[in-house]
């Protein structure tokens, strides 16, 4: 069977993780842009579990921003997995009954399964009770016996769950975690909304998942820099515009065990336990929050052989991915968008060409 692993990014199970991406000058500082005159607005709060950052550029920009927080929360509110009173955990002990939910539920419910099921199983949205057994989900980090994941792998299978119009069924003892497209999912629906309410330049922080919503104020790209997986700063940065551009990587989340060893918090469904994977951290840049989401656990699970198979077949996205050895591979799409940093600059650079 093709071993498929998943990553909990982080808001619903897992807590503020360390982001893959941060914005090069993102305040405009030496862009020649004089803040105040451009009605430039700020909001930094601390929702799904994780800092966010929102800057927005034009008229109403802190009014929307305002709008864009009390949606964030509204949305933690539905898909939280730990909270009582959300429709996900509602779904989850649902005891093998439909569970109706929200328009909003349902389609991110789906979404997730699609993506399930397009990249064979790379995404498995069904595998929280396997990370909560490592304790990947409460921070109480643990070795399970190899019994108990037996056990657990039972309920593991994207393809057992059912949505239904605004009703959701799983069975009985299957649990459902959105970590892995909840970020990039509400950061499109906050990019509409600040559409809706004329802004034409902003600059969304979901806690490492970056939204653009056009260009920079004055027109040019907004720059980006790559996280080096392997330490401190950046391997490079990338100059993009109007997309959204999220990380994953083993080093955001692991422990140490009592027997010495690191335990990634990447999980392969087929044994239950963390799995080493050839590729360090992989960037996905596409139009859609979601997708990138989605697809930069996908694309991590897969491999490099996987990942640029995947692109090859369906190229609506552009990939950086950066292997244990510290090989970068990049789609042919961004070559010239993407620049090693000094520290980096001897780093192997290939190109995946169609």
């Amino acid at each position: 069977m093709k071993k498929r692993l998943y990553r909990s990014l982080c808001f619903l199970a897992l807590g503020a993780a360390m982001g893959g991406l941060c914005a090069c000058g993102g305040n405009d500082s030496g862009s020649g842009i004089d803040q105040k005159e451009e009605n430039t607005a700020k909001a930094e709060f601390f929702g799904m579990d994780t800092y966010m950052t929102f800057t927005a550029y034009g008229s109403g920009a802190e009014d929307a921003l305002e709008e864009a927080k009390e949606l964030m929360q509204e949305l933690e509110g539905l898909w939280a997995v730990t909270d009582e009173g959300s429709e996900i955990y509602q779904v989850n002990h649902g005891n093998g009954e439909p569970v109706p939910v929200s328009e909003r539920t349902a389609e991110i419910v789906d979404f997730a399964l699609d993506m399930a099921a397009e990249t064979q199983g790379a995404l498995e949205p069904t595998i929280y009770p396997v990370l909560s057994a490592w304790g990947f989900t409460t921070g109480e980090n643990r070795i399970p016996e190899t019994e108990e994941l037996e056990g657990l792998l039972r309920y593991v299978g994207y393809e057992q769950a059912e949505v239904a119009g605004n009703r959701i069924r799983l069975p009985e003892g299957m649990e459902l975690d959105l970590g892995a497209v909840g970020k990039g999912y509400a950061g499109d629906l906050v990019t509409e909304l600040l559409k809706e309410r004329g802004i034409r330049s902003a600059l969304l922080d979901l806690g490492g998942n970056i939204q653009m919503l056009g260009s920079r104020p004055d027109g040019s790209e907004w720059r980006l820099g790559i996280r080096n997986p392997f330490g401190e700063g950046s391997i490079g940065v990338l100059s993009v515009s109007d997309c959204a551009v999220v990380t994953s990587g083993n080093y955001e989340r692991y422990f140490t065990g009592e027997d010495g060893k690191e335990y990634g918090h990447i999980i392969d469904p087929d044994t239950g336990y963390p799995a080493e994977n050839e590729l360090a951290a992989v960037t996905i840049i596409a139009e859609e929050g979601k997708k990138a989401d989605a697809l930069s656990t996908a694309m991590l699970v897969k491999g490099p052989e996987g990942a640029k198979e995947y692109w090859s077949a369906h190229q609506d996205f552009e990939m950086i991915a950066v292997t244990d050895s510290g090989t970068i591979y990049l789609t042919d799409g961004i070559r010239d968008q993407f620049s090693l940093s000094g520290a980096f600059a001897n780093m192997k650079i290939s190109v995946w060409e169609q």
